[in-house]
């Protein structure tokens, strides 16, 4: 895993700042607040909360003068995690229903629509077998999103909120 990102107290890369080249679960133990940052290499999950929880965006190499109107979150970047970089194929199972039963469909390559593509009314849980992916709440990759790593989720709706739905999937190819 390698990558680098540099939080700022203030918008547009002022105050004080901190470099981070692995997770990170609490920033606030860097900085008072952090309301811009640089992604020098690698790709980022930055939270509105300490501990991996609450909203997540995805960060790829570039600048982010602003943070709160660039992500929509109400608050300042409070934790992040590195996206290991992944070469090889990516794989994964949806489930219309928890526990995986209901409707299955296999993807491997990025879903604009789930409802469209795999006429699925709801998906309520996945397996993860290869790859690392980003899950959104809206089509074409818009809305609040969710990060998947290999592994099973047996129940969406624990991940997220009981009235969050995931309606299109694409896999994280940058590092």
């Amino acid at each position: 895993m390698s990558g680098k990102i540099i939080f700022f107290e203030e918008s547009n890369f002022q105050g004080r700042s901190f470099e981070c080249v692995s997770d990170c679960s609490e920033i606030a133990s860097h900085l008072s607040q952090c309301n811009s940052c640089r992604v020098e290499s690698g790709t980022f999950i930055v939270y509105n909360q300490p501990d991996f929880m609450g909203q997540q965006y995805l960060l790829t190499r570039g600048e982010y003068p602003e943070c709160t109107n660039t992500f929509g979150f109400n608050d300042c970047i409070q934790s992040c995690r590195i996206v290991p970089a992944h070469r090889g194929l990516f794989k994964m199972r949806i489930y219309e229903r928890p526990n995986f039963e209901g409707q299955m469909h296999e993807l491997t390559d990025n879903c604009n629509s789930i409802q469209d593509n795999y006429h699925m009314s709801s998906m309520q849980s996945c397996n993860v077998m290869e790859g690392y992916w980003m899950m959104f709440e809206q089509p074409n990759y818009e809305g609040r999103m969710f990060f998947l790593k290999p592994g099973e989720y047996r129940n969406l709706r624990e991940i997220g909120s009981n009235d969050m739905k995931f309606n299109s999937i694409r896999r994280i190819t940058e590092s």
